[in-house]
């Protein structure tokens, strides 16, 4: 997760901080504090969605071996990315218990994993 939040830093650079600075300085317009949080959502999204969708794994991911699949080993669909996506939110804004969650879970699972159909599986060297 913090090799994921550094390269989040370079996604957000571009996709949140540019349009910001553009409206800033070229208009001089802010916009509301819950339209910032939605973008800041949107980009996020589109970063794991684009990348869980095509090969099943982030740029860390692929790092660390790293990839997502259903529970029978197929690909998972776009929509159950989205809920693993929306579901992640909450495991980790709530004080981490989805991720606290895999350490007493019987397979090891994340609380959005668990509930959106989805696992992590760790691929041969």
């Amino acid at each position: 997760m913090a090799y994921e939040s550094l390269l989040l830093i370079g996604v957000l650079s571009v996709g949140f901080m540019l349009p910001q600075m553009i409206l800033g300085i070229g208009f001089n317009m802010l916009l509301p504090g819950w339209v910032l949080l939605g973008n800041v959502f949107m980009v996020v999204g589109c970063y794991f969605l684009w990348y869980w969708h095509h090969g099943g794994q982030t740029l860390a991911m692929q790092t660390w071996k790293v990839k997502i699949s259903t529970p029978s080993g197929a690909k998972p669909s776009l929509p159950r990315l989205a809920l693993r996506y929306a579901l992640s939110w909450p495991s980790l804004i709530y004080f981490g218990v989805g991720i606290f969650w895999s350490l007493i879970d019987k397979d090891r699972q994340f609380l959005h994993d668990r509930l959106a159909g989805t696992r992590l599986i760790f691929k041969p060297r």
